[in-house]
């Protein structure tokens, strides 16, 4: 059974725009709900789909954090090709340290990293949520649990090297904090069972800003955007994003 894969999206709404950058093994369905309630409050929404996600794990693995990055930049810049100026970025786990890269190297109004990892929790809880992804892709293709497990198994042979391409962008990452200078709100659930939780505090005492903010969520998993947390979640990204200092 073939897979729709999912798509990047743009939800136009004001003339503020906000690029929602998706997690690793994650797709553009884990920003969403965000991107459609900015949308119903003015802002226009914009995530890319990095490439290798959404299909056959075994293309992910053909990929790297460089050609992740690449794409959102293109993201990026598609939004300042439509015209917006002006822009603040708001990251999902691997899209959160992406988050933070674009804080630190292109202009933004504001940062929002969620549930981002500034240092692996261990290389076994890495490579175990890799093959947990590869396993549930699987079972929705309506393969044989036989078929399921040697696939499974090939594919852990082959992502060491993604693994490890990782944690450098996260220690990449963590190196280039003080460069942020745009107001950031640090998002994380306190109740994470990917990361190390401690990541969020390394990032707020490492931010080159003075205007920050760390926001702990006693509800919700990892995937916060789609957690129980959710609707709060919603509301205070919104209360942070209007009080930037925007033009318009």
């Amino acid at each position: 059974m073939k897979l729709v894969a999912p798509k990047p999206f743009t939800f136009v709404g004001g003339a503020r725009a906000v690029l929602l950058l998706h997690g690793f093994t994650g797709t553009t369905a884990d920003v969403r709900m965000l991107g459609r309630f900015l949308q119903k409050h003015g802002y226009t929404t914009h995530a890319p789909l990095y490439r290798g996600h959404g299909v056959p794990p075994e293309k992910l693995v053909t990929y790297s954090p460089v050609d992740w990055w690449r794409d959102v930049k293109e993201g990026y810049n598609t939004l300042l090709e439509q015209g917006y100026e002006e822009i603040a970025v708001c990251g999902l786990s691997l899209g959160g340290v992406f988050s933070l890269k674009v804080g630190a190297t292109l202009s933004v109004k504001g940062v929002i990293p969620m549930c981002a990892p500034v240092r692996p929790r261990t290389e076994t809880a890495m490579q175990a949520g890799m093959l947990a992804y590869a396993q549930e892709y699987k079972k929705r293709e309506k393969k044989q649990e036989v078929l399921i497990e040697k696939e499974v198994t090939a594919l852990a042979e082959k992502i060491s090297l993604p693994l490890k391409q990782l944690r450098e962008l996260m220690a990449e990452v963590r190196e280039q904090l003080y460069m942020i200078e745009a107001p950031t709100l640090v998002v994380q659930s306190r109740e994470d069972e990917m990361i190390d939780v401690n990541s969020a505090e390394i990032i707020y005492e490492e931010l080159g800003t003075d205007d920050k903010t760390l926001n702990w969520y006693e509800q919700g998993s990892h995937v916060i955007t789609l957690s129980d947390a959710k609707d709060v979640l919603h509301e205070d990204i919104l209360a942070f994003l209007n009080r930037l200092d925007w033009s318009n």
